[in-house]
């Protein structure tokens, strides 16, 4: 079943995580041998033949012919069937929510966005529900081949103190998100922030898919981090880990939280003040284009503080690099990675890197909504006993 990937019973938990591992392997390599699996996961080539069979009854997996490997017949070979499940991304911001469908390769087969004009749940539901329909049958996707979806949602989740900050989604408080959205979805849902999403999206099809270890500056409506260590994403105890936006920062002689003075809400502040209007990325690029002033003079008062934070990261994580990203004009972005001052009392100032200290990421805009599936499909692959969507509220 489809589902095992995602989820297990209880009593199935052992089965689904061998599931995982068999996938895994066979992802990792391309293309495997029955006898190459069962080495690789430390299973018996008994077990490894019945998932193998089950895998290909169920799609996901289909026979790339045979290679010779000395006497005997040559062994048939295994890959990942691109169609055999698809993957729903979801993104919802205060003014839009996006949506795209990649398949089990991590492949984006359709992308759609749509306004909200509110982010009350009724509202976003609706869209939702209407989106997913719409961008299903565009990609020609039969409902039963979604192993589920990933939901990508402004944090911090849950009743915290950092409560009403900028990019909060109003609406939302006092609601477990994931268990809303399963219910009206009727399929598996995971909940995450931008950042964390965004993270796994440049993982998957980005600049860090050889990466284990980095930290990801998400630019929203605030500023969030997503940190991968050895392969695996940082969540924290509630899902909150990676609130860098709320970290106080040094800026103009005082200190302020970081997405005050660096975050796409800090820069039209600053725009507005002066009677400019920038109400879309496409607007700021233009201004940087046409080298605003008022523009310029933010970037200018934004690198003492970002590179304050990034110097954190590092002697925090010891990242192979730091990457910014979001939705945050590419031009801007190439501007702060090749402009900012990093610090020399770093752990990542060191002459043997193999990986520029900072990076911009290479996903664009949909970064998130892209995540967001890619974190429903790394499901598939990463084994595990306990259940993934129990681990969010």
């Amino acid at each position: 079943m489809l589902s095992d990937i995602v989820l297990g019973a209880n009593a199935g938990r052992s089965r689904s995580h061998n599931r995982r591992m068999v996938l895994g392997q066979v992802r990792n390599a391309g293309k495997m041998g029955r006898a190459e699996i069962a080495r690789a996961a430390g299973l018996s080539i008994q077990a490894v033949s019945n998932i193998t069979s089950d895998l290909l009854d169920d799609g996901l997996i289909v026979e790339k012919g045979r290679v010779a490997s000395g006497r005997g017949h040559p062994p048939v070979q295994y890959a990942l069937n691109p169609g055999g499940a698809f993957a729903l991304g979801v993104e919802i911001r205060p003014d839009a929510i996006f949506a795209a469908v990649l398949n089990l390769c991590g492949e984006t087969m359709a992308s759609e966005r749509r306004s909200l004009p509110a982010t009350d749940r009724d509202t976003v539901t609706r869209a939702l529900l209407s989106l997913r329909k719409d961008i299903m049958v565009r990609a020609s996707i039969e409902p039963q081949r979604l192993l589920g979806a990933g939901i990508v949602m402004p944090g911090p989740f849950g009743s915290t103190g950092l409560s009403g900050s900028v990019s909060d989604l109003p609406g939302w408080d006092g609601i477990a998100p994931r268990s809303w959205f399963a219910d009206h979805l009727a399929i598996p849902v995971l909940v995450e922030n931008d950042a964390n999403a965004s993270a796994m999206a440049e993982r998957f099809n980005g600049v860090a898919q050889n990466l284990e270890s980095f930290a990801y500056i998400y630019f929203g409506r605030g500023l969030g981090l997503g940190v991968i260590a050895n392969g695996r994403l940082l969540t924290g105890a509630f899902g909150n880990a990676g609130e860098i936006g709320h970290i106080p920062v040094p800026s103009g002689g005082r200190s302020v939280p970081l997405e005050n003075v660096v975050s796409r809400f800090s820069v039209q502040r600053a725009l507005e003040e002066r009677g400019v209007t920038a109400s879309s990325t496409e607007d700021l690029a233009d201004l940087y284009a046409a080298r605003h002033p008022v523009l310029m003079a933010w970037l200018d008062t934004a690198t003492e503080p970002l590179a304050a934070a990034i110097t954190t990261l590092e002697n925090l994580f010891d990242p192979e690099t730091v990457i910014l990203g979001g939705a945050m004009p590419q031009p801007i972005l190439e501007h702060l990675t090749e402009t900012l001052p990093l610090a020399e009392r770093s752990v990542s100032s060191r002459a043997d890197r193999q990986h520029p200290r900072l990076m911009k990421g290479a996903s664009g805009r949909l970064t998130a909504t892209l995540g967001a599936a890619a974190l429903v499909i790394d499901q598939a692959f990463v084994p595990r006993f306990a259940d993934p969507t129990q681990e969010r509220p």
